[in-house]
């Protein structure tokens, strides 16, 4: 391969600079432009390392940085001359750079301008026979790019094949990956029934035959038994739990659905998912639960995502609540809120953080403010409640920069920096509303409260 590449600079150095293109998406006229100092790579390695093997990692350098840049082209005129790595005569090599060949050359010809849907199932099928051992993963990636491409029919014909394939004994590893393979073949089985189902919904009930009705409860079975299958692997299962539930519920099987969303939440064997438990609340909302059940649901997700869409809704559950410990607690989840640079801004959060403020310092309960305020009082001022973004925010919109102004002047007194400015900028505009904000804050403000 050294001579190979050697030859190749040489023919590089003697041709004009000219790139060369691919004559058809099949068959690239194919001229490798190496650069004159590759050979100078081979005396600096390990000693232990051949000729072969300092050259082939050499070419795998000059692939991934071609690939870097986008160059697929140089990417795949490499290619060509890495495959060698194939015929490498340990084991473990060959096994490894099945995979790496797999990977890029699959990335080379979904990037390549002049490549087809035809090249990539012919490099795919060529690539299941370098090794039973990848034969599965092979498939199913293949499988999975048909469905990115819409190519629905043959990545459910490529993954039916592969979950009748037969060769031996199944390690460990390709049994998950089977598993894989019937969880995506069940989840065009339920496409399937759903479009299906959608059609015969809008369908006139006299020109709804038996024939019709049997085959889309024939998808429904199949596509409900790999689900199920699917979903008892530990694991992230999002889009299968979601088509499971659907089925489920549709044929009434509210309990079995509940019971696998619990699964999925709730498991120890699964790992940590917060989408679990937006799919949990989003169920028991759609069935109207009681908001007590919600509310648990939504202080689990409130622990592992503080800062979650959701959060919203767990604070009016928690305000809807008769007890103070939860109107307590919808405080906190506001504040929390805040705590996050995607929340900073958002006009409806500030608005109900002054009104529950108002609220807890009218009922009694300014110690709640005072709790939240001493975690926060180190970092907030900089984060919310400098002088520039007062200037920022009155411009941006007077009335929501008001509303923050008074919890700044709440929590940290008239002399704040944001309050001061607020109350400077908008008193020739709206003086009688900012006086009795100044006046509000002189009196309630924690500093104030505290020596009360």
């Amino acid at each position: 391969m050294d001579a190979e590449i050697a030859q190749l600079i040489a023919e590089q150095d003697a041709s004009t600079c000219e790139e060369s293109v691919w004559a058809s998406c099949s068959h690239p006229e194919i001229r490798l432009p190496l650069p004159t100092s590759i050979l100078q790579f081979q005396n600096v390695s390990d000693r232990k390392q051949t000729g072969f093997r300092k050259t082939v990692q050499t070419c795998l350098n000059r692939i991934q940085k071609a690939m870097f840049h986008h160059q697929w082209q140089t990417a795949a005129e490499l290619m060509t001359n890495y495959f060698q790595i194939l015929e490498d005569n340990t084991t473990r090599k060959q096994e490894s750079a099945s995979k790496v060949v797999w990977r890029m050359g699959t990335a080379i010809l979904q990037h390549h301008p002049n490549s087809c849907t035809q090249d990539i199932s012919l490099f795919a099928g060529k690539m299941k026979n370098i090794g039973v051992k990848h034969y599965l993963k092979v498939c199913l990636e293949h499988a999975i790019h048909l469905l990115c491409i819409g190519k629905m029919d043959e990545a459910y014909r490529e993954l039916t094949l592969a979950e009748t394939w037969r060769y031996g004994e199944k390690s460990v590893d390709q049994q998950k990956v089977l598993k894989l393979i019937q969880g995506y073949r069940a989840m065009l089985d339920y496409y399937t029934w759903a479009k299906k189902n959608g059609v015969l919904h809008q369908t006139a009930d006299d020109a709804v035959d038996s024939y019709s009705t049997q085959e889309i409860h024939n998808y429904f079975r199949q596509a409900s038994i790999g689900l199920h299958d699917a979903v008892q692997i530990p694991g992230v299962w999002d889009p299968f739990i979601l088509s499971y539930v659907n089925l489920l519920d549709f044929y009434d099987g509210f309990e079995e659905a509940l019971t696998v969303l619990n699964n999925y939440a709730y498991n120890s064997k699964f790992p940590p998912n917060p989408n679990a438990h937006v799919y949990l609340y989003e169920f028991l909302k759609r069935h109207e639960a009681s908001p007590k059940k919600l509310m648990k649901v939504l202080r689990i997700l409130y622990q592992l995502v503080p800062s979650h869409e959701l959060m919203l809704e767990f604070h009016s559950l928690l305000l809807q609540s008769e007890k103070k410990k939860h109107h307590k607690e919808a405080l906190g989840v506001l504040f929390c809120l805040l705590d996050f640079p995607t929340w900073k801004e958002n006009d409806c959060t500030w608005k109900r953080l002054m009104k529950q403020m108002k609220k807890a310092i009218a009922q009694g309960h300014s110690d709640w403010i005072k709790e939240q305020w001493e975690l926060r009082q180190d970092w907030w001022p900089a984060f919310h409640f400098s002088e520039f973004r007062a200037h920022r925010d009155f411009e941006e919109n007077e009335s929501s920069a008001c509303r923050k102004a008074m919890i700044a002047g709440i929590l940290m007194g008239k002399g704040c920096k944001y309050f001061a400015t607020i109350y400077r900028l908008g008193y020739k505009v709206q003086n009688v509303k900012l006086k009795k904000m100044r006046q509000y804050v002189k009196d309630h403000n924690l500093l104030q409260l505290s020596a009360c």
